[in-house]
């Protein structure tokens, strides 16, 4: 078992950056494979980011590629969002999420993890 608790959220002005963070306790963390997810009101949960279990690798949602980085520091148990050129529209709140397969299965699809965090608010004003 993995539990997960992100932190960093808040509300920032459009164009600005923020960084958002998730700890994870319990479990291997180097074993999992960790995604972030958002959620606006009234939407279906979207894929944001993905990282291996190294961190060598990493894949985005279209609607965030070139804006937002995902990392990921195994000894300290953590991963990162960095999102940068905010806008309106990323206004929702963010979940990371571990899927400890070994197996593949694709890091863009939320019913492919297994643990997930309690969520932190981003709002992004214009």
């Amino acid at each position: 078992q993995v539990q997960l608790v992100e932190s960093g959220g808040g509300l920032v002005q459009a164009g600005n950056s923020l960084r958002i963070s998730c700890a994870a306790s319990g479990g291997i963390f180097s074993n999992y494979k960790m995604g972030w997810f958002r959620q606006a009101p009234g939407k279906g949960r979207e894929f944001v980011a993905f990282i291996t279990r190294s961190g060598v690798s990493t894949s985005y949602g279209d609607s965030v590629t070139g804006r937002f980085t995902i990392s990921r520091d195994n000894t300290k148990r953590t991963i990162g969002l960095q999102m940068n050129n905010l806008k309106p529209d990323d206004t929702a709140v963010y979940y990371c999420a571990a899927d400890p397969s070994t197996t593949y299965r694709s890091g863009r699809i939320a019913s492919n993890y297994d643990y997930w965090g309690q969520g932190t608010q981003v709002t992004v004003s214009s």
